[in-house]
């Protein structure tokens, strides 16, 4: 996969490059590449986010992927970005030089791994070094229930498409939730259901009632620092929801990607709940670590492992051997540790300074989400402004934010930007809610004049 994977990315390039495709053009539909490159769509899909993420290109709800502009990556265009959309970690603290010598350690340690075909369910040493880790999140397994991904993505993918023991057949999923499950989703052809979220959180009698009446596998669930909307549930909502599961024999799928960005030191995940290996617990590092490095873990029900891994075969037979030895020994010798206390100042400071701005300078209409850590906060819109129209005022004056409407079912939709932390400048956040306020007030009152200039002629 990560060779077509890169493929998609630099064909794509040389295209704008050799001008074949240009300014506006429109891509390939993902049918196409998907059918040109012999990959999945979820493939093609992966490599168009991540040229998104580049500025390279940007996508059309309902209409497809476009050309931003002739691709020059700048260093004037880096200084004067206002970046609300990118989703990895912030580059400044990327601890590049400690994981290298890391890299160069496993690759002395483990010479004789790293060339041949390793364990399919990972390392063993690096599943009992997850294990230790993942009890300072409450989450208590053995090794031998721990499966290595090749990044969260796969595990999602894998788990969408595999048979359950419950035998049922549809997903249920948050209202919003994190558009790469969607994709997944819809890529394998699962029938979804949603239930709505808010910051309030849900209604557990449609929970309940969903659980009851419409066979479903599992329940994708992101329990903290939810995406887009950065809600928490609380301890008692969480063992609601696995009582529910319990009751209706519905697997739940639990997403804890920022688990780390918690303040609430006395939140459990909802794996802390689970009577009878319930909950299915996925841990990706691409947030809050290195995303190229693509390593997730999932802890499954003993009676699933053996499927997940045979269909993780089936995708890439196992994850990098390099990668996985030096997660190990950055996570043995501490040094994980330590930089997730640079990382949890800096994205907290992040968070208070966007919510400090958003308060300041979003007009009384526009409602936005208020979350108390994370990556992601929301801004609803109201119904008379062009989403698209204002992301595109935002990109002609370099700030950029990402269209929320793909974290919604369609029958769900609802006019919403999603601003991301992670990667813009502290420096620049008071300066970019500032213009993007200025463009919402601008749309909005020029809705209600032409709206008011037409009823006065009536």
């Amino acid at each position: 996969m990560t060779t077509k994977y890169i493929g998609i990315l630099e064909w794509v390039k040389q295209q704008i490059q050799d001008e074949k495709l240009k300014t506006g053009d429109k891509l390939p539909s993902i049918r196409l590449l998907a059918e040109q490159f012999q990959c999945s769509k979820n493939t093609v899909a992966k490599a168009l986010l991540e040229l998104e993420k580049q500025h390279i290109i940007y996508a059309k709800p309902k209409s497809g992927y476009y050309v931003v502009d002739n691709h020059n990556t700048s260093v004037h265009h880096q200084d004067i970005a206002i970046d609300f959309l990118s989703a990895g970690p912030d580059q400044r603290i990327m601890p590049y030089e400690d994981f290298q010598h890391c890299i160069n350690q496993a690759i002395d340690h483990y010479k004789e791994q790293l060339f041949t075909y390793s364990d399919q369910q990972g390392l063993f040493s690096l599943r009992k070094e997850l294990a230790k880790y993942l009890q300072h999140l409450q989450v208590f397994a053995k090794p031998d229930r721990l499966v290595i991904t090749s990044g969260s993505q796969q595990a999602l993918h894998i788990l969408s498409a595999m048979p359950f023991p419950n035998g049922k057949k549809n997903v249920l999923i948050e209202q919003p939730t994190y558009f790469g499950m969607i994709d997944a989703l819809q890529a394998n052809g699962i029938t979804t259901f949603g239930i709505e979220v808010t910051m309030e959180g849900m209604d557990f009698k449609k929970l309940e009632k969903l659980f009851r009446t419409d066979d479903i596998k599992f329940f994708y669930i992101i329990p903290r620092c939810h995406n887009p909307l950065g809600h928490h549930y609380t301890n008692e909502e969480k063992k609601k929801i696995v009582a529910l599961a319990e009751k209706y024999d519905v697997y739940i799928v639990e997403d804890d990607y920022l688990a780390e960005l918690d303040t609430d030191l006395k939140a459990d995940p909802l794996f802390a709940y689970e009577p009878n290996e319930r909950v299915i617990y996925v841990k990706s590092f691409s947030k809050v670590f290195l995303p190229g490095l693509r390593i997730a873990t999932v802890v499954l029900p003993e009676k699933m492992i053996s499927s997940f891994v045979h269909n993780k075969f089936s995708a890439d037979f196992n994850t990098s051997p390099l990668s996985q030895g030096a997660l190990e020994i950055y996570l043995k010798n501490g040094m994980f540790q330590y930089h997730l206390e640079k990382v949890k100042k800096l994205y907290s400071n992040k968070m208070n300074l966007l919510l400090e701005a958003c308060s300041l300078y979003l007009p009384t209409y526009v409602q936005f989400t208020k979350p108390k850590t994370g990556f992601y906060l929301t801004i609803f819109l109201p119904s008379g402004i062009d989403v698209d129209k204002l992301i595109y005022m935002l990109h002609e004056n370099h700030i950029y934010v990402d269209n929320a409407s793909r974290m919604f079912l369609s029958e769900y939709s609802q006019k919403a930007i999603r601003l991301s932390i992670s990667q813009v400048n502290e420096t620049k956040i008071q300066l970019g809610i500032r213009q993007l306020a200025a463009h919402i007030i601008d749309l909005y009152e020029k809705r209600n004049y032409n709206v008011l200039s037409f009823k006065s002629y009536l």
